[in-house]
């Protein structure tokens, strides 16, 4: 099989190809793989091959499994290089340190057990940025990511590798995951579907807790590939502290549903008084008209508490002391100590922020982020059902823009703040929350809007997010060759 006849089809499109014996799980295993070695050298996307062990599994593939217990036989994807463990596999952090060491996990995560009964075989990891923290994908350990749109600009991060490789055809889904942003960022930056789930709708055991500010999930070519992953994938493991009740029918049910008429909220300005892109604030007005067009009710609202100027600081706080942990935690792989000229500058000093906050000031940097999701989340109590808001504030980034001074390595995140305005909020409450191409503007680039739900309303942002796609494709949208 060519290795362009299944570059731009969706991961039902290949699955369906495989049902009906016209290809076999190898060919695209093999077609995805022959992409990556064309593709990749400019973009940079994929950190670390494993392809003899996906040639292996893609051999022993059957299709003679019912959908629902394996909906993507042989569909090629790849696993972002950050946290999520696989048993015989590197697992590097985007850090040059582990990169040189190569630490091979002992066991799996709850996630890539589920993965790997749909029937996806992963063919490596993404690029992240280090440690996951800035929204960009530059490593000192393996180099920019590029955005295939434009080569000169990023395909965000964290979870960009991951973005590039799904909006460059390599693969047509990749796992990704999102602590403040990091799967609507790339998203939007690469014309995908970036879907953040509810906290709690998908397992993080056995080592990380759904708790926190962090969700694992997939960046997609189409929204029902979306939604045949969360059906997939979905639910509790053995001793997570939240547990999400199931949907009252499977979610892949929900692509092409009547939503009804909606209230929406739209936001078009940056709610802290920072800049907006004039490409973004035309972007979400496009689609809050088009939303009118479909016959719900756009009005000017949103939850005041997105404009506390607290916020930074709190979710500072939080930030730095999961840095703080993300160093130690590679220390352990390492088997010793983590010096600071083998940490990204940005990261060392952000981490020696958390280990100096006191158990007093993240405590309430906690209390802080329970006050503001309960005013957030009492916007929709008065009765909106979604929020629309630019994903970004800002088209996709030059490469290197946001490179510290050598001086101020925080700077980056300064930068990055304003970049990025729009998401992390969404991980303090828990929301969830996808992010959908919208317009291209005049330089080609992709721009993306955010919709968010109220919490465990996956449902509803799937519904609406398909009218959209159905009323104004983007599929047919695709990079430069």
């Amino acid at each position: 099989m060519d290795k362009d006849q299944t570059r731009w089809l969706d991961a039902t499109d290949q699955a369906t190809l495989v049902r009906r014996r016209e290809v076999e799980p190898l060919e695209l295993v093999e077609a995805a793989i022959e992409r990556i070695e064309e593709l990749d050298p400019a973009i940079g996307a994929v950190a670390i091959r494993w392809f003899d062990a996906a040639l292996e599994q893609a051999a022993q593939a059957t299709t003679d499994v019912r959908p629902e217990d394996a909906p993507f036989p042989g569909v090629p994807t790849l696993l972002k290089d950050l946290h999520l463990h696989e048993r015989g596999q590197v697992l590097t952090n985007g850090n040059v340190a582990l990169q040189h060491e190569q630490p091979v996990s002992t066991f799996d995560a709850e996630l890539v057990t589920r993965m790997r009964r749909t029937g996806l075989v992963t063919l490596g990891r993404s690029t992240s940025s280090e440690l996951g923290t800035l929204p960009v994908t530059e490593t000192a350990a393996y180099g920019p990511t590029r955005n295939p749109w434009n080569l000169d600009r990023t395909p965000g991060g964290s979870s960009g590798g991951a973005a590039a490789a799904v909006a460059a055809g390599m693969v047509p889904v990749a796992h990704a995951s999102d602590g403040g942003g990091s799967i609507r960022i790339p998203a939007s930056c690469c014309g995908l579907v970036g879907l953040k789930p509810t906290n709690g709708r998908i397992s993080l055991a056995p080592d990380r807790t759904e708790t926190g500010l962090a969700v694992d999930f997939f960046v997609t070519r189409s929204v029902r590939d979306a939604a045949q992953l969360l059906d997939a994938v979905s639910g509790s493991g053995v001793g997570d502290a939240l547990v999400m009740a199931p949907p009252s029918r499977p979610f892949a049910e929900e692509v092409g549903a009547e939503p009804g008429r909606l209230r929406i909220g739209l936001l078009d300005q940056h709610p802290l008084g920072r800049a907006l892109h004039p490409d973004c604030v035309e972007a979400v007005q496009t689609v809050a008209r088009r939303l009118e067009d479909l016959g719900h009710h756009v009005e000017p609202s949103w939850p005041t508490a997105l404009a506390d100027r607290s916020f930074d600081e709190m979710f500072f706080v939080l930030w730095a002391v999961s840095r703080a942990m993300g160093i130690e935690q590679c220390s352990t792989m390492l088997g010793r100590p983590l010096e600071a000229a083998e940490v990204e500058a940005h990261d060392w000093a952000l981490g020696e922020f958390g280990r100096a906050v006191s158990g007093v000031d993240h405590a309430n940097a906690l209390a802080s982020a329970a006050a503001m999701r309960r005013a957030i989340l009492a916007w929709w109590a008065e009765g909106f059902d979604l929020l629309l808001t630019p994903t970004l504030a800002a088209p996709p980034l030059p490469i290197g823009a946001l490179d510290p001074p050598p001086n101020n390595p925080l700077q980056a995140l300064v930068d990055a703040n304003d970049f990025v305005g729009f998401t992390g909020a969404f991980n303090v409450t828990g929301q969830p929350a996808i992010s959908i191409p919208a317009t291209w503007n005049g330089d080609g680039l992709p721009i993306g809007v955010q919709l968010v739900a109220d919490r465990s309303a996956e449902e509803l942002l799937l519904r609406v997010a398909s009218q959209l796609e159905s009323a104004h494709p983007w599929s047919h949208r695709t990079p430069p060759r």
